[in-house]
């Protein structure tokens, strides 16, 4: 083909084209067309980096400091003036890099999901990334695949594609040649070629994508998040204004207050809190992206470490997926090499289709095993999951046509016109061979009158992974229930699920199908596994579990798995599988096995582990600090800080934070859920036992050191900034603090940061100075009260402490 540089080339431009060369474009041609055309993907829009920062200079938060700032302008009080607006652009540029940091790291997993397309390319066809795809290009859909530009169908007999999403035909629409196939649309069912004519933002989907928008609901992340939020900025505004009566009525200086209160409430606030937590996530993407799972959102990691019941595929998952053809069975006067011959003739190479690879594989074996060539196959029609066979169309050297089929047995016997007898002995044969763990493949052709003929049965074998059985024993350690999931024969699934340690009670499609859900529900819930499903079956069972408030995993591969993989609050589409079954799940693995699954589920509950144990910490440093403060306020009528001692508190105690997202953690035996009561109940148990600390140094430098104001705010300011990060040693863990040790990014951050605090106190910078004796001392203190905390903390978890506040 030769390029047209002038403008874009028309779509009989490209008819000409495509009937001068066959073969497909040239590698040279492609380059020269990708560059004229761009890359074949959305462009979506882009917010501006320089909008993106100043964000974080607008919103209620930035706004009370902003005030603050103003009001220590206004007051002359310029140390704090700089200190507070340091604060505020540090804030911005540690948010902004940490938010472009999670974005930059989710950009780069979903580019690893993006789909292929098969095209053909000079003479061959080839697996490329659809955003290589070009107009020119010849590209082969199947079911099971997203349509990757929008193509004029050129060949093959039609097509099945759900347009839903583009135009809201709630069915699928038959497409035939001539029509076009839009970019976007999974295919269901057909096999055909199509010429590209538009890619990227020219599509008729990139046209109409502004218009197309996507319901979105709170996670259980987010909602918590609104959770801790409200019950802080509650309590911080609540003794916020407090703290302002009792100074005006005190007659303190109105400005000096307000500046106080603002700057109180601003460090109540965890305004950190979702970017830490965020950060935290998409660092625990990366790493599970590294053990071959990637997540197409981070609220899926959250659902992930909650996951109680896997529906998990036997084929390729359980099993190596590796099929062989193991036996093969005639019947009448057919031999084994027709058997092997017609169902050779009835699969197609380059579909990577594991069952025509194993078949064809065992035919290249056969020395003089006579087949008739695909280039002379007059029409194919591919497996699809409606009719569970396939099809193909020849002519023998006479000129007389037949057919040939394979496909699930019960299918293939059902198109010809066996003897009652034949037919018991292939139900019979099914069975025996399941019961080995074979897989039996039905093979027919038609006669000249155009009459099905039974030939054959092939028995394929689809042996256990090594590591299958302890894999699963592991998971049932966890507290996740597996239950194996199969299209296969009843006999067969039993057989593969002893050899992994599953139980062997198997539920069939009508012990649930269509029966009430009160008597589904409890048969769903109790089975160890399910055979002879098809994909829809999928969806009920993922929905009858939900119903009883399980959080289900479920596994799949195909395009009719797409529904339940969207359903399940974990649908996890397996290596290898379909483009459309990849955008319908959270969790697309790139590995192989149940092993990756549930490496998946214990790395998304370290990472919950270490959200907890951040909330944790935030929350009852938030209570320790406001309440302290307030209470000396109002009791003893004393400032225990200074405004700037506050914004360095929120400063030197937040900003080394981030690195808990690399902190070490155990997973849980037990399923994650968020557990607001929990959560809030422990934070503030630590929080209360803080401020008992906190009013135990201030009496003693006021009443045994007699301390003077200035230097009892700064021996109280180190305290507040030592204890607080020794806070988070304690809230990382429930047992003793030792029985997990500190990353040590984690632990770096946090003594680098506390010797900058020793050092701003002992020398005087921006603070009173107060010498090495007293800051030795606050470490002492900070450190006895580290240990008393730590024991109340593992007391208050082992005699029940939880199970209390439950009931509360």
């Amino acid at each position: 083909m030769t390029t047209k540089e002038s403008e874009d080339l028309t779509i009989d431009e490209l008819y000409n084209a495509l009937n001068s060369n066959p073969a497909g474009l040239s590698s040279e041609e492609t380059q020269l067309r990708f560059k004229k055309y761009g890359p074949n993907e959305l462009i979506e829009k882009k917010v501006n980096p320089i909008l993106k920062f100043l964000r974080y200079f607008w919103g209620p938060i930035p706004f009370m400091i902003e005030a603050a700032m103003i009001l220590s302008a206004i007051v002359q009080h310029w140390p704090d003036f700089w200190i507070i607006t340091l604060m505020l652009v540090m804030n911005g540029i540690v948010g902004f890099y940490q938010e472009n940091k999670a974005d930059n790291a989710i950009e780069k997993l979903k580019q690893r999901l993006s789909p292929t397309a098969r095209v053909l390319r000079d003479g061959d066809w080839k697996q490329l990334p659809a955003r290589e795809v070009v107009p020119g290009d010849i590209v082969r859909v199947r079911p099971g695949d997203v349509t990757p530009a929008d193509l004029k169908l050129i060949s093959g007999n039609y097509l099945s594609v759900d347009q839903s999403a583009l135009t809201g035909e709630s069915l699928p629409v038959d497409k035939k040649i001539g029509d076009i196939s839009f970019q976007g649309s999974p295919v269901q069912m057909g096999e055909m070629e199509g010429l590209v004519i538009n890619t990227g933002m020219n599509t008729y989907y990139g046209k109409t994508a502004k218009l197309v928008e996507e319901a979105v609901t709170k996670s259980h992340f987010e909602k918590i998040i609104m959770k801790i939020g409200n019950y802080l900025i509650a309590l911080a505004i609540t003794l916020a204004a407090v703290v302002l009566t009792a100074g005006i009525i005190r007659g303190y200086d109105i400005l000096e207050n307000i500046r106080f209160v603002l700057v109180l409430t601003v460090a109540a606030i965890p305004v950190a809190l979702p970017a830490v937590l965020s950060v935290t996530m998409a660092v625990g993407a990366v790493a599970l992206a590294k053990k071959g799972a990637i997540v197409s959102k981070l609220a899926a990691i959250e659902e992930m470490a909650g996951v109680d019941i896997l529906c998990t595929d036997k084929t390729g998952t359980i099993t190596q997926n590796k099929l062989s053809v193991g036996e093969i069975r005639p019947y009448g006067d057919f031999t084994e090499n027709d058997v092997l011959r017609f169902g050779t003739m009835a699969s197609k190479r380059g579909n990577n289709d594991a069952i025509d690879d194993a078949i064809i594989h065992r035919a290249d074996s056969v020395p003089n095993l006579e087949i008739i060539s695909e280039e002379d196959r007059l029409e194919f029609k591919p497996f699809d999951p409606v009719s569970k066979r396939t099809e193909g169309l020849f002519e023998s050297s006479g000129g007389t046509r037949f057919k040939v089929s394979k496909g699930a047995p019960q299918v293939i016997s059902g198109l010809s016109e066996e003897p009652k007898s034949v037919c018991e002995q292939i139900n019979k044969d099914v069975l025996s061979f399941a019961k080995r763990g074979y897989r039996s493949l039905g093979v027919a052709k038609t006669d000249s009158s155009g009459t099905w003929q039974f030939v054959g049965l092939l028995a394929l074998f689809d042996p256990p992974r090594d590591d299958s059985a302890e894999t699963i024993a592991s998971a049932q350690r966890m507290g996740i229930n597996v239950k194996m999931v199969t299209g296969d024969h009843e006999a067969i699934g039993k057989e593969i699920a002893s050899r992994v340690s599953l139980g062997q009670n198997m539920a069939l499609p009508k012990d649930f199908e269509n029966v009430p859900d009160e008597k589904a529900e409890p048969i769903v819930e109790s089975v160890d596994g399910f055979a002879q499903v098809f994909p829809e079956h999928k969806y009920r069972i993922v929905s009858l579990l939900q119903q009883k408030n399980h959080i289900v995993g479920m596994t799949g591969d195909g395009v009719n798995d797409a529904p339940a993989l969207r359903k399940a609050d974990v649908g996890i589409a397996v290596e290898g599988s379909t483009d459309v079954a990849k955008s319908a799940a959270d969790i697309v693995l790139t590995g192989v096995g149940i092993s990756v699954i549930v490496d998946a589920i214990k790395n998304s509950r370290k990472i919950f582990q270490r959200m907890s144990n951040y909330s944790i910490y935030r929350i009852a440093e938030s209570i320790r600090v406001i309440l302290f403060i307030a209470a000396s306020i109002l009791v003893f009528q004393f400032y225990p800080v200074t405004p700037i001692m506050i914004v360095l508190l929120a400063l030197l105690n937040d900003l080394p934070i981030i690195t808990i997202a690399y902190d070490n953690v155990k997973y849980s035996k037990a399923p994650e859920r968020w557990n607001s009561k929990m959560l809030l109940g422990m934070a503030t148990y630590l929080g209360i036992i803080g401020v008992v600390a906190s009013f135990g140094i201030f009496v003693i430098g006021d009443v045994i050191f007699h301390l003077s104001r200035e230097v009892l705010q700064s021996f109280i300011y180190l305290k507040l900034s030592v204890a607080g990060h020794l806070t988070l040693l304690v809230a990382r863990t429930r047992g003793p603090f030792w029985s997990v040790k500190p990353a040590l990014p984690l632990i770096s951050a946090i003594l680098g940061t506390q010797l900058v605090a020793t050092l701003i106190t002992v020398y005087g910078f921006l603070l009173p100075a107060m010498g090495w004796g007293l800051a030795l001392f606050v470490w002492g203190y900070a450190l006895v009260w580290f240990l008393i905390t730590d024991v109340l903390k593992t007391t208050f978890y082992k005699h029940g402490g939880l199970e209390l506040i439950e009931e509360i």
